[in-house]
């Protein structure tokens, strides 16, 4: 079993916002380059955090995505759910897997262990305990890990000065 990249972007967004000053709004771009992740997909995982009421959208001149307070006491397995749905080990260990060979499974109560302790392991902290905890990912950290390129309109995203109105929330 894999998570979705989805799911990976879903937490590691989250966990970056919430190391940010309470009710920062931060534009897309700024979000995408402090967590290397592509802009067009983090604006799909955002859309899906703001469905679970992690994240809000705010649009205009100073808008851009907020984190919510309720967001803080969520958990990673809360974060993929929302973006994935309940966390399953397999059909079998969900409150809906009906079996047919449940009741001679010799690998079922196996299946319910390690969904348990996966669980248990996703459910352990909190973001805002995970925030706390992170080394926050900086435009110096991520331009060290970046291939060099000479400065061009096409990668002026790894700019942080081209993200202009938003580059000081660049962390």
């Amino acid at each position: 079993m894999q998570l979705t990249r989805a799911a990976d972007y879903a937490v590691r967004v989250i966990v970056h916002m919430a190391g940010l000053p309470r009710g920062q709004r931060t534009a897309v771009p700024v979000l995408a380059h402090a967590v290397d992740v592509p802009e067009s997909f983090l604006s799909k995982v955002l859309q899906l955090l703001c469905r679970a009421s992690f994240v809000e959208s705010h649009r205009g001149q100073e808008g851009g995505f907020e984190l919510l307070p309720v967001a803080l006491r969520a958990t990673v397995a809360d974060v993929i759910a929302a973006v994935e749905g309940p966390v399953r080990l397999n059909a079998c260990t969900g409150p809906d897997g009906e079996c047919p060979w449940r009741a001679t499974c010799q690998i079922f109560d196996i299946w319910i262990e390690a969904q348990e302790a996966m669980l248990g392991v996703l459910k352990a902290q909190t973001v805002a305990e995970l925030a706390q905890s992170a080394t926050p990912i900086t435009t110096s950290c991520l331009l060290r890990i970046a291939p060099r390129l000479p400065e061009t309109t096409e990668n002026s995203a790894l700019n942080p000065t081209a993200l202009s109105p938003f580059a000081s929330q660049a962390g």
